[in-house]
């Protein structure tokens, strides 16, 4: 670097920054009602009318503008510090303050002869739309002024836009006043996420920034059409309203607009409320069914069951042909892809009654993990679901999923069918697993059966088989953790298919209101009401089919019309 230019440009950087110091002490003037905005074609939409540019280097563009639909582009070049300037009508003995939107390379305001102090303000560049502002003090015999933008040597273009030299009234003209603009328009999300809801509206004539409102509370501004809201709940409504403001003040609020975050945990493409339900890979005297058959009110297919192998924690799965009447591995794939193509999910689910894998060290963690995701690949499952009703070590399986959703990507869809048992506090094994995951999880669907009576989150002990019962334990993983769209309720499809607690459809679409309106409840009354909650699982599709098909036709589209 030239030694030379290095000290001429930290002098001229340290005079710059001077000068704001000193202008950021001065007094500045409190503007009357007469006051106006002396500058003319302060918005550059006459083009370059009234304003002078060094050696050609400045042009207006349609983009970026920070108001209107024209602004400045100066471009240094060489020697020439690209700057351009107006003659400013003023009243002597006046306080004024002068201010512009710049954006780009280097930037400099400010303001010659003013008969006083002659002031100058600078940004750095600037990615997007920056204000720069000083005030300056004419003399008593001052009757105008220069003020200019200027770029720097050797440095990008920069642009300016809707400068202002606002005071009294110097009688050369200049744009007219603002006035304040009106509410805007176009209001709407455009996206969300777990934690943030994405607005954008249109324009506003006169508007130089915008407020954006959640819930009635100003959260940010901005100065463009579009803006993000962070640090919100997963899986909450939020309403929004937009103003416009300027120089004259703030518009009224848009219309409202409502925007509801995103689920936390993986599979974020799983409908907000989901119906699951196991497909027997076995032929247990339920209907014997492909893939193909199951209906369509199933969002999640469970296919149960994955087996273990000899390796600690490696899981395989060996399609029973013979049992499901010669279906075969290439007939089962194209089943599950044409699943997938009508926007259901897929998954492989490990345990089951029967299952014996065992994840107790790192070694197996990694070996479930690893043979997972080789199913995932093999066979296009959409993730995974632990049905682990022999035991489970929170520490490992939490490695193993971890270590298995890093590979698989935050697509993956994750569920769990804990027994009644292992849900009834904080300190299980599943229950912690479930927390050590919750960012990747999708729901837990618990087996509200074959348990017998159990505790509800008011300490009472409820009998199952009941709306009271599914509500009341449902509210354990409500209140300790869990997301409402992490939960489901996990019945059989039949009294055939369970040793003890089925409920009629009826009760299940009860317990559902009672969740999530505060209808239909038992004698247990929620301590609020969760309309996030994901939705219901059944065991099985099969037993199911064996029905009729009862329990899919009635609890289906009533999970579909949850709020």
């Amino acid at each position: 670097m030239d030694r030379a230019r290095g000290r001429r440009r930290t002098r001229i950087w340290s005079g710059a920054v001077t000068a704001a110091l000193a202008l950021t002490l001065s007094a500045t003037g409190q503007a009357s009602a007469a006051d106006i905005n002396n500058a003319k074609n302060a918005g550059f939409e006459s083009g370059l009318t009234n304003w002078t540019c060094s050696a050609g280097s400045g042009t207006t563009v349609a983009s970026p503008v920070h108001g209107g639909s024209s602004a400045l582009k100066a471009t240094p070049a060489g020697q020439d510090n690209a700057r351009c300037t107006q003659t400013v009508a003023v009243q002597p003995n006046s306080t004024y303050r002068l201010s512009a939107w710049v954006q780009g390379g280097y930037a400099y305001l400010g303001a010659t002869g003013t008969g006083t102090t002659d002031v100058s303000t600078w940004t750095p560049d600037s990615s997007s739309w920056k204000e720069l502002s000083t005030t300056f003090t004419t003399g008593s015999s001052t009757r105008s002024v220069t003020i200019y933008t200027h770029g720097w040597y050797g440095q990008a273009a920069y642009y300016a836009d809707d400068v202002s030299v606002f005071g009294p009234d110097g009688g050369g003209g200049g744009d007219p006043a603002p006035t304040v603009p009106g509410a805007p328009t176009g209001v709407a999300v455009s996206g969300t996420t777990s934690s943030s809801v994405s607005l954008s509206w249109n324009a506003v004539s006169g508007a130089t920034g915008y407020n954006v409102y959640r819930n009635g509370t100003r959260v940010t501004a901005v100065t463009g059409t579009s803006a993000t809201v962070t640090g919100l709940a997963a899986s909450t409504s939020y309403t929004f309203q937009v103003t416009a403001t300027n120089a004259a003040g703030e518009s009224p609020k848009s219309a409202s607009v409502t925007g509801t975050t995103a689920p936390t945990g993986g599979g974020s493409d799983v409908p907000r409320h989901a119906v699951t339900g196991y497909w027997q890979n076995f032929n247990n005297g339920a209907t014997v069914q492909r893939l193909s058959d199951v209906p369509a009110h199933y969002d999640i297919i469970a296919v149960a069951f994955a087996d273990a192998t000899a390796t600690p924690g490696a899981v395989t799965f060996n399609l029973d042909s013979a049992g499901l009447g010669g279906y075969t591995v290439d007939q089962f794939k194209a089943d599950l892809r044409a699943k997938q193509a009508a926007g259901k999910k897929v998954i492989i689910s490990v345990g089951g009654e029967l299952g014996r894998v065992a994840v107790n060290d790192s070694a197996s963690a990694t070996n479930f993990a690893n043979s997972v995701y080789s199913l995932m690949q093999t066979y296009g499952f959409d993730g995974v679901d632990i049905d682990l009703e022999n035991g489970l070590n929170a520490t490992y399986m939490t490695q193993a999923l971890r270590s298995l959703a890093a590979k698989a990507g935050p697509s993956m869809v994750l569920t769990m069918a804990p027994q009644t048992i292992d849900m009834q506090s904080t300190s299980n094994s599943y229950f912690r697993t479930a927390l050590n995951v919750k960012d990747i999880l999708t729901v837990v669907n618990m087996q509200y059966y074959n348990s017998g009576s159990m505790l509800g989150c008011d300490g009472k002990v409820y009998s199952q088989g009941s709306v009271d019962f599914l509500t009341a334990l449902a509210c354990i993983q409500l209140e300790n953790g869990l997301a409402p769209s992490q939960v489901g309720l996990g019945v059989p499809a039949s009294t055939r298919a369970a040793g003890g607690g089925y409920v009629a459809p009826t009760v299940v679409n009860s317990a559902l209101d009672c969740l999530t309106r505060a209808t239909n409840c038992g004698s247990f009354k929620p301590p609020r009401t969760y309309p996030d909650l994901r939705g219901a699982m059944t065991w099985s599709t099969n037993w199911d089919a064996a029905s009729g098909n009862a329990w899919s036709n009635a609890v289906g589209p009533h999970v579909d019309a949850l709020p």
